[in-house]
């Protein structure tokens, strides 16, 4: 009986609204400027995204690696270890990611070709340590997802759940589960702690003149984390024109006066 209901619940949860027509972000443009050792962002269509969203205060409900295609993984450990969970083609880009029902596991990046998505590289990240992340999230494949903390995310989706402002921070402290156990965001900062790159550390003064880092509890870890951080670059691909090269000027805007106060809903400005 309970693994029915948790089969229920994951579907629920796990039901995707349609995908826009226009994504935000240019799919066919990302997919070329990835390298191993990125974060992909991703703005999520499942219902549990949108309470993601909602807790987090942000758009980016999901977070993935990308590791390259099986070709560009010079690990020959790691490429059996990936072989064993899934067959790829060797042509297909890769990302490891955790799922809800699914756990750790390895997927195509065009998955998320209809999507919204954002690159947050880690720039200052040597060859050899974007290797290790790339080691140490494989070595996670198959690991469960966080049940309970999907079981939290489920309760505050109910009709007559009004969500207090102390279940925002408390909801990723509270009930983490097993260490055994994981969210996305939860294992991309355990990957890049392992080689000591910083997300979003503790700063201590320590004496008169001396300040250190303190490493954050990997499960208060969101996908927006990677967003806010300092030591990850952002890189954008916008759908319609290079914003970097002043292009906004000849973008095709409405000269009617239209104005769009939700995805489908225009009117006159």
């Amino acid at each position: 009986m309970f693994k029915f209901l948790k089969r229920a619940i994951e579907r629920w949860l796990n039901k995707e609204s349609p995908a826009p027509d226009f994504p935000q972000s240019d799919f066919e443009r990302l997919r070329y400027g990835l390298r191993p050792g990125d974060v992909l962002l991703v703005e999520g269509r499942t219902r549990v995204s949108e309470v993601i969203k909602l807790i987090t205060q942000s758009r980016w409900s999901h977070a993935a690696l990308y590791i390259g295609r099986l070709h560009d993984i010079e690990s020959e450990d790691i490429r059996q270890r990936i072989l064993q969970h899934a067959t790829f083609e060797p042509s297909e880009q890769l990302i490891i990611e955790g799922l809800l029902g699914q756990g750790t596991v390895v997927n195509k990046l065009s998955d998320y070709q209809r999507d919204n998505l954002r690159i947050c590289r880690p720039s200052a990240l040597s060859h050899g340590d974007a290797k290790e992340v790339v080691n140490y999230a494989s070595q996670h494949l198959g690991t469960p997802y966080n049940f309970r903390q999907m079981l939290d995310l489920a309760r505050l989706l109910f009709p007559w759940s009004i969500v207090p402002r102390r279940w925002r921070s408390s909801l990723f402290t509270n009930n983490v589960g097993e260490p055994t156990r994981t969210v996305c965001s939860s294992m991309l900062a355990e990957a890049f702690g392992q080689v000591n790159y910083p997300v979003l550390p503790k700063f201590k003064k320590v004496g008169k003149d001396r300040v250190e880092l303190i490493k954050r509890n990997t499960k208060l870890f969101t996908p927006a984390d990677f967003d806010y951080s300092p030591y990850f670059k952002v890189i954008k691909f916008p759908f319609w024109g290079q914003v970097d090269n002043a292009h906004y000027r000849a973008l095709p805007w409405n000269k009617d006066g239209l104005m769009s106060n939700d995805e489908d809903d225009f009117t006159i400005g």
